[in-house]
């Protein structure tokens, strides 16, 4: 698929060196559309220098729409800075632009490759493939609202989307009076109603029978399912072919580069606040996020925590910097409501556990907030999980009041969890605190949180009135990722 001899392969596929051919070259090339939905892998030749350049390009777009949809201010603004990015690192021009035909090949060349490399670079870990999974699509939703009606209506064509479209009669018939939610003159289309959860979600689609009835302006929503159960396929056999390509030194050091930039590898506490004992936890759980701070508070008032919570808290005290033994005389005291020989016998072989001192003897790290949205949902009497994910609308902002957001923030953070931006609600979340505690009047910028403990080093590094590791915390992920 690639090597490292490919110039003559480039122009060959770029359609020539003059700039001079017909627009016929272009809808007789590899690449005659402008949009894709990336099903076949490219067969052609890239150079190792492509092979890195393209991949970082499109990183960068990546990154720009994760720094977006915590940055911006309203859809447009969103808009606004992903084209931005894609002008600079990943422009793609229509058929009708003015551009030569060998550069219109060459951006739609450097586009397809570089989702490739991606999807490669991204498939080592779960944590990765999510994050690649989630604003790829982004990125294919944000081009399909920016196409017209020639180009979505080809995309979705080359998408194979099975589409039962409903005729006026059938409209009428199957949904009797719920057909006035939608336009009169609006077409439908009938699907099964887990492809378009979102939609259902929002309250933007009629169910009937486990059926739901979408109109052809949400039909982004279809493509978007469509597009995430392909590429999440795809990335596992990704994941299962990567050892085979060994040690090969061209190719798995950039790899990894690659999937390294995102910061979305397992997190690394920075040990900010110093030796953590079993006297201090409570003291620092003004630092905690909003997650931890509901198990920790649970903790207190119940002292207990199924295994689920005991888990997830554990594991962040551990990563904070609470060592074995004092973790046992941690969790001793918190289960104060059993006897001695009940937590020897029930718990604190699995604390132990955790430290890598019983068992297969593995070094557990602090679960990462990828885990925890995905993985293990909360069921009833459990407190473990993510409130941005777990927790309805008013308990959220409840828990968000208490820790002392005014009604116009704990809106904001509320409005994002409510669109499933969990982490970014948590970011924005982390940047009031630290703009409170500083009693500043510009708004904090942090990095996007990936990990509980993040958040803690963060939040204990801006209360602490020396810059420079102020400065070495907010640095400890590359900016924008």
């Amino acid at each position: 698929m690639f090597s490292q001899t490919a110039t003559a392969a480039a122009k060959r596929e770029t359609g020539g060196g003059d700039g001079s051919a017909a627009p016929e070259v272009v809808r007789r090339s590899r690449y005659p559309t402008r949009l894709t939905v990336y099903n076949e892998p490219p067969e052609l030749e890239v150079s190792i220098e492509e092979f890195e350049g393209f991949a970082l390009d499109r990183l960068q777009v990546l990154r720009a729409i994760e720094d977006a949809q915590l940055r911006a201010r309203g859809e447009e603004d969103m808009r606004k800075r992903v084209n931005e990015a894609l002008e600079k690192h990943l422009s793609l021009h229509t058929n009708r632009s003015k551009v030569s035909p060998r550069q219109l090949v060459a951006e739609r060349r450097k586009d397809h490759v570089s989702h490739f490399i991606l999807r490669l670079a991204f498939s080592r870990t779960e944590e990765l493939r999510g994050w690649f999974l989630r604003y790829e699509s982004a990125l294919l939703k944000h081009r399909f609202k920016e196409a017209d009606l020639a180009e979505k209506q080809e995309l979705l064509a080359a998408a194979k989307l099975r589409l039962d479209l409903l005729s006026p009669a059938a409209k009428e018939e199957r949904l009797g009076e719920a057909a006035h939610f939608y336009a009169a003159h609006e077409q439908l289309f009938e699907v099964e109603f887990e492809r378009v959860l979102d939609l259902v979600s929002r309250l933007q689609v009629v169910l009937q029978g486990g059926r739901a009835y979408v109109p052809q302006s949400e039909v982004v929503a279809l493509l978007l399912h469509e597009f995430r159960q392909t590429l999440t396929r795809a990335l596992a056999v990704c994941a299962k072919a990567l050892p085979q390509m060994g040690e090969d030194e061209r190719l798995v050091p950039v790899l990894q580069n690659l999937s390294n930039q995102t910061a979305r590898s397992e997190y690394q506490s920075t040990g900010v606040a110093g030796a953590v004992s079993a006297d201090s936890v409570d003291a620092l759980g003004g630092n905690f996020p909003l997650c931890m701070q509901h198990l920790h508070t649970q903790l207190l008032r119940d002292h207990h925590l199924r295994h689920g919570g005991r888990m997830q808290l554990g594991l962040f005290l551990k990563g904070i910097g609470l060592d074995m033994q004092e973790a046992l005389v941690y969790w001793r005291r918190a289960f104060s409501a059993m006897t001695d020989d009940q937590f020897q016998k029930g718990y604190a072989y699995n604390i132990r556990h955790n430290y890598g001192l019983e068992g297969k003897r593995a070094n557990y790290s602090p679960y990462s907030c990828h885990r925890i949205i995905t993985t293990n949902a909360p069921g009833p009497g459990d407190h473990h999980g993510c409130p941005f994910r777990h927790f309805s609308s008013e308990r959220l902002r409840a828990a968000l009041h208490k820790d002392h957001l005014t009604d116009s923030e704990a809106r904001d953070v509320t409005d994002l969890a409510a669109a499933g931006h969990c982490q970014v609600a948590c970011t924005r979340h982390l940047e009031t605190a630290i703009q409170r505690r500083s009693r500043s009047t510009q708004p904090a910028h942090v990095s996007a949180i990936t990990s509980p403990n993040q958040f803690f080093d963060l939040c204990v590094a801006a209360a602490k009135p020396d810059s420079a590791q102020n400065s070495a915390a907010h640095s400890t992920l590359p900016s924008g990722s």
